[in-house]
């Protein structure tokens, strides 16, 4: 477990740390892309340190359906 999150947090940081080097960039997809680590970062948040790995299958759904609609959302506008 301990190790599972420390993991975890490593990639956060380096996530973190990628979208503030990719935001100094010019180009067309930066903001589709600092969306995207940012997706996933909230990913990571959600099914490790709030343990929504173990919760059922309802709320895994319903935290996995919004990163859908958020991405549709996104790429609509």
């Amino acid at each position: 477990m301990k190790n599972t999150a420390t993991l975890t947090w490593v990639i956060l940081i380096m996530l973190t740390i990628s979208s503030a080097l990719i935001s100094k960039l010019e180009s067309k997809y930066i903001v589709l892309t600092i969306l995207i680590l940012s997706a996933l970062k909230f990913l990571g948040i959600a099914f490790q340190f709030m343990e929504l790995k173990k919760a059922n299958a309802f709320w895994k759904g319903i935290i996995i359906g919004f990163v859908v609609l958020f991405g549709i959302g996104i790429l609509l506008v």
